[in-house]
């Protein structure tokens, strides 16, 4: 519940971008073949312009474009969300979360769902809930949470 939450607000943060178009790069258009014709000075002899060949677009040009449209935005913006929003609730400063920051922040977030949708849960519930979250969030099982754990949980 919480991902959907986070990743909603970060997919929300990214529309404007998602809302840009990105022009493709166009290759440069192929040279005419030349009608021109020019003389030998020495043999006097009359042949055709060698045509040049065309410059195809830089290939960087087009990854970059390609690469800036294909990337998600939203592993970046749940990463810039915890790191915006963890000092508030690491209240010892360790860097990283013990079960009942985790909790305070976990129920803060769901009591701001719960306004927004108008769905209430009673509070035992709201508590197992953030319990079970923390189990799920602790991947190394050292009974704290920090950034990256915390980005991981989100973002998967």
């Amino acid at each position: 519940m919480i991902r959907t939450l986070l990743t909603s607000a970060a997919l929300l943060a990214a529309a404007p971008a998602f809302a840009q178009s990105v022009t493709p790069a166009t290759p440069a258009a192929p040279a005419a073949p030349a009608t021109g014709a020019v003389q030998d000075s020495a043999t006097g002899a009359t042949a055709a312009t060698p045509a040049t060949p065309a410059t195809p677009a830089s290939p960087a040009t087009a990854d970059t474009a390609t690469t800036a449209a294909a990337q998600p935005a939203g592993a970046s913006d749940i990463a810039k969300i915890v790191d915006s929003e963890f000092p508030t609730y690491d209240a010892d400063k360790s860097g990283q979360l013990s079960k009942p920051e985790f909790s305070k922040w976990l129920v803060a977030l769901k009591e701001q769902e719960m306004k927004a949708t108008g769905k209430q849960m009673p509070a035992a519930e709201v508590t197992a809930w953030a319990d079970g979250a923390f189990t799920t969030a602790d991947a190394d099982k050292n009974a704290t949470i920090t950034k990256a754990e915390l980005t991981t949980y989100l973002g998967g």
